[in-house]
This record gives structure tokens, sequence and C-alpha cells, in this order.
């Protein structure tokens, strides 16, 4: 009898342990899928392109509004994220009128090569190829959120004269402002990362290198020449607002640089602060 308690136990633990890892295969995706996007769209009655485009080894899945010869918007979201972090300003009738607007799942996100991993600079460039794919000769203007920051800036580092301006919300920029958990790389090797589930895979990943290549990207930080605008709330828990002296203090050939402070606010001021950052989007310079 205690032989097959046991057996029974194990058995038990082993199907329950089995079940967990192929829940974290699907669950926590943090996507949109295609039905719910349709809904949302045709609520609102928002004429929208949902397409993947092949970018080097990667397939990048976007969103894009607007009249498609007008200047480009382009958002990309945190981690972890999808497009759909964006959602409300790809419907929104004001922004319609001035812009072609596209929001893209970045590489590792979505359903742009899920549960992959990248590093801020293979990201970069995997996004930059993207926008010259996509390119309609007109401005563009970058927008990024979180782990967006630090990939916009290294886009405008690589690619001077391809974009107009850079909206950093909420950006991690500061390497030395950057605490990553400690337990975070016992999560990264096999057979351990197979116990966190969907999305917040890559996400612990890049989080994790991303304080070294913050470091690697500070020495060129001199190389942004764009315009910039930063926003940020003054109580930001995960992306400290410390971060705004130091962009002051290293973008020294920014064309231009304009900071809104949000007084008290936290990480989350893309829902949270919406009209403050939509207006802005709305007098970008020309």
């Amino acid at each position: 009898m205690n032989f097959l308690k046991k057996h029974k136990i194990k058995t038990v633990m082993t199907l329950l342990i089995v079940s967990y890892l192929i829940m974290c295969q699907s669950c926590m995706t943090m996507r949109m899928n295609s039905k719910k996007t349709k809904l949302f769209f045709e609520t609102s009655k928002t004429s929208y392109i949902d397409s993947t485009i092949s970018v080097d080894d990667s397939k990048i899945h976007y969103l894009q509004t607007g009249k498609n010869d007008f200047p480009t918007l382009f958002f990309i979201h945190g981690s972890p994220g999808s497009w759909d972090a964006y959602k409300d300003f790809l419907k929104d009738t004001l922004l319609l009128k001035k812009y072609r607007m596209i929001a893209i799942d970045r590489p590792g996100f979505g359903y742009s090569n899920f549960g992959s991993s990248e590093n801020l600079f293979q990201q970069a460039h995997t996004i930059e190829n993207f926008v010259k794919k996509i390119n309609n000769g007109k401005n563009i203007y970058l927008v990024g959120h979180s782990f967006g920051g630090p990939v916009i800036v290294k886009m405008a580092i690589d690619q001077p004269k391809l974009f107009k301006q850079i909206v950093i919300l909420a950006g991690a920029i500061d390497p030395d402002a950057e605490n990553p958990e400690n337990w975070r790389p016992f999560f990264i090797s096999k057979p351990l990362r197979y116990l966190v589930p969907g999305a917040l895979r890559p996400a612990n990943d890049e989080l994790w290198w991303l304080k070294n290549d913050l470091k690697v990207m500070k020495p060129t930080l001199k190389n942004i020449v764009t315009n910039v605008v930063v926003i940020h709330g003054t109580k930001d828990p995960l992306v400290p607002y410390s971060n705004v002296a130091f962009i002051k203090k290293k973008f020294i050939n920014a064309e231009s640089m304009e900071v809104i402070s949000i007084k008290d606010a936290n990480h989350f001021i893309p829902w949270e602060h919406y009209e403050t950052i939509r207006n802005k989007l709305l007098n970008l310079m020309e």
C-alpha cells in the first residue's frame, strides 16, 4: 500500500509539473488576437491594417491606421507587452487627421517570433530594417514606452537621418538607475526558463541584459542629433525619474530637447495620462 501510495503521489506530481509546463507555453501571452482586434476597431469605426513583414530572420507583426501618405507615428511598447499598448492612440480621431500610425509587436512578443529573446541592439537593428521597408518618405516620429525608450534611442543613434523626432515615455536610459533583480538569471538558462510563463520569459531575459546594454550604449548617446521629447512621471517606481536628468546631461547634441514632467505620476503614463501624451503628439515638430 505504501508503495502504491508513493507511486500515485509521484504520478500526480509529475502530471502537475507537466501540466504547468504546458500551460506556461500558452498563458500570459499578453497579446490581442485578430478577432478581438477586429472588434476593437469596428467598434470605433477605424480602418486598419493587421499584417506581418519578414525582416532579416525575423517576422514583425504590426497594426497600422491612418492615411498611408501621412507622416508616421511609430509606437514601440515596453516589457512585456504588444502593439495593443497603444490601441487607443491608433483610433484617436485627432491623431488620425495628422498621422499614419504604426504599432508593432517587438521581437519576442505578441506575434513577432513570440517567446524568442533578443538584446537591445538586436531588436533596434531588426526594427530599423522594418521601418525602412514601410517608409513612405514622410517624417517619422518614434514613440517608445519603458523598454521601448532605449530601443528608440538606439534606433536614433544608428539612423540619425531617418527619424524626425523621438518621444521617450518613462524610458530606461541610465544604466546606473537600473537595478535588475538577482533572481532573473536563474530563469534564463534551461530548464528553469521553461517555468516562466508566456511573454514573461523574453521579458525576463531582456530586462536582465538591459543594464549592461545601456552601459555599452552610454558613450554613443552624444550621437543623438534628432529632436527629443521626454515625458516621465515624477514618482515612477519602475524607471526612476532620475533618468530625465541623465538624458538632459548626455544628449548633448540633440537638435532640441523638451521635458514634460508629470507630477506624482507612476510608470503607466500612456494610459493614465493619455491626453497629456496625445496632445504632445499632436504638436510635434514638422
